[in-house]
């Protein structure tokens, strides 16, 4: 699920923005983090840090459904520089565990690590 061009994005030293997006019982819930956060593993999950997303987790909890935007206005896209993509998939929130140990030595601020199953992903620019 994890083509070139998005590795590329991930790996980018210019940071870009991701934005996740859950479903609330009442409303969608979007929370940003940067993509140089975002750790893929080796069966193309997603690790991404947390530090608070408690709203993140609560949502995850009841609706494991789970968007992402991910982008770069440094890499070629469809129409010239700057290229992003829609990740649709699952996700659920680790505390303990090799992932977490991983993610906790890299980032020492976290709480839980949001691992994401990507089950699509599309180029949108």
């Amino acid at each position: 699920m994890i083509n070139e061009l998005l590795s590329e994005i991930l790996s980018h030293p210019a940071d870009g923005i991701v934005a996740i997006v859950t479903q609330g019982a009442d409303e969608p819930h979007v929370v940003n983090t940067w993509n140089s956060y975002v750790h893929v593993t080796s069966d193309d999950k997603l690790l991404i840090p947390a530090g608070f997303m408690h709203r993140t987790e609560k949502n995850i909890n009841a609706n494991n459904k789970i968007q992402l935007t991910i982008g770069n206005r440094e890499i070629q896209g469809k129409m010239g520089k700057g290229t992003g993509f829609l990740i649709k998939g699952t996700a659920v929130f680790l505390k303990d565990g090799e992932n977490f140990a991983m993610m906790k030595n890299k980032f020492v601020w976290i709480r839980a690590v949001l691992e994401v199953t990507i089950k699509q992903s599309i180029q949108t620019i």
